[in-house]
């Protein structure tokens, strides 16, 4: 069993454009889930942002990336990004969002999504946003 912590980088709108330069910079793969993609439209306008991105190369480089919807307050100079804690035992993962969840602000509480069989958020005690999930390969529709 083991988790990853990966650098999840939050944009307005330019989530696609900085994905597709960081895999031209260090190869790998691209994964790009829009919120209509993931039936997760709140604008219309923004159907088409990235919810989930991620860059993988084969040389252990790895970012994950969205765009924050205009809803909600985003300032590149305050939360610019997230801290992404991924696993494939649920047990495993559920056990660490226990410890994070100590003395934070949940976010989003950690539960089933449409993408994820367990999700969520927090910002832990120490000012640091957190995404945890359980891994789930994505299938287009």
């Amino acid at each position: 069993m083991s988790v990853d912590a990966v650098t999840h980088l939050n944009f307005r709108g330019d989530a696609r454009e900085a994905l597709a330069f960081y895999r031209s910079v260090f190869g790998g793969d691209l994964v790009a889930v829009t919120y209509k993609d993931a039936g997760n439209v709140q604008d219309p306008a923004e159907a088409d942002q990235i919810m989930w991105g991620q860059v993988s190369a084969p040389n252990g480089f790895r970012v994950m990336a969205y765009d924050v919807p205009s809803g909600q307050p985003w300032d590149q100079g305050q939360n610019a990004f997230f801290l992404a804690l991924r696993g494939q035992d649920a047990d495993e993962v559920t056990a660490c969002w226990d410890g994070l969840a100590d003395g934070a602000s949940v976010l989003r509480p950690f539960g089933p999504a449409d993408w994820a069989p367990l999700y969520g958020m927090l910002k832990d005690r120490f000012g640091v946003t957190w995404v945890v999930d359980v891994v789930s390969p994505y299938v287009p529709s």
